[in-house]
């Protein structure tokens, strides 16, 4: 008995909806959206996890960008073209 080949292109276009990530961020807001409107208390109970998130986002940004930047100009062969990125990283990262 042969078994049809799913082509690699199919398989990625038949992923269910959910298991995006922007679908999930999406969900997450109108859920937080509707229980902050309609059971008050219940959203403000869970006001610390949600500033233990935004916190833990504060925490991470800095190293990520920083690593970012070490690892592009870690990369270039050309020591001019290091100068200016490392110029205009300092002015995105100061800003």
């Amino acid at each position: 008995m042969l078994v049809p080949q799913v082509p690699i292109a199919n398989a990625a276009a038949r992923k269910r909806h959910f298991a995006r990530a922007y679908v999930q961020m999406l969900a997450a807001i109108i859920l937080g959206a509707a229980i902050g409107y309609f059971h008050l208390e219940t959203g403000q109970s869970l006001k610390p996890l949600g500033d233990a998130f935004v916190d833990v986002v504060k925490i991470i940004t800095v190293p990520v960008i920083f690593l970012t930047i070490a690892t592009g100009i870690a990369g270039m062969s050309d020591l001019q073209k290091v100068g200016r990125v490392a110029a205009k990283a300092m002015v995105y990262f100061l800003t």
